[in-house]
């Protein structure tokens, strides 16, 4: 019984200590299409299944998601990590978004960073 008690106690500070996801780098270009390709690095502790970093966003001023990279998996041994996604819809009218990150233990929290769309028509 304490063994098993100790192993949860462990397991649960695993997830803790592995800490938010943040958002180390993004980048965008326009496409000809007049839609949006971001490429985003993440990091993130991840620590198997229980606790990883398992999307990233894209999000406008007054909170739209344009876009979510959803990760399938936990980058472990890749520390950090760069994803990208196209295709994303953003009014002209919008000059920033908000790159986010998101852990499957904490939700978002970590470090986002602030693109600026206009530098980067």
């Amino acid at each position: 019984m304490v063994t098993i008690s100790l192993a949860a106690i462990l397991l649960s500070l695993t997830q803790v200590f592995a800490g938010e996801a943040d958002v180390v780098d993004a980048g965008g270009r326009m496409g000809a299409d007049g839609t949006w390709r971001f490429d985003v690095t993440v990091r993130h502790d991840d620590a198997g299944w229980d606790h990883y970093a398992d999307k990233w966003d894209i999000v406008g001023p007054d909170g739209t998601v344009y876009g979510e990279r959803v990760l399938l998996h936990p980058h472990d041994n890749e520390q950090p990590f760069t994803r990208s996604l196209g295709g994303v819809h953003i009014p002209d009218s919008i000059d920033t978004v908000t790159v986010r990150a998101h852990d499957s233990v904490h939700g978002y929290g970590g470090k986002t960073l602030e693109v600026d769309l206009d530098a980067l028509r």
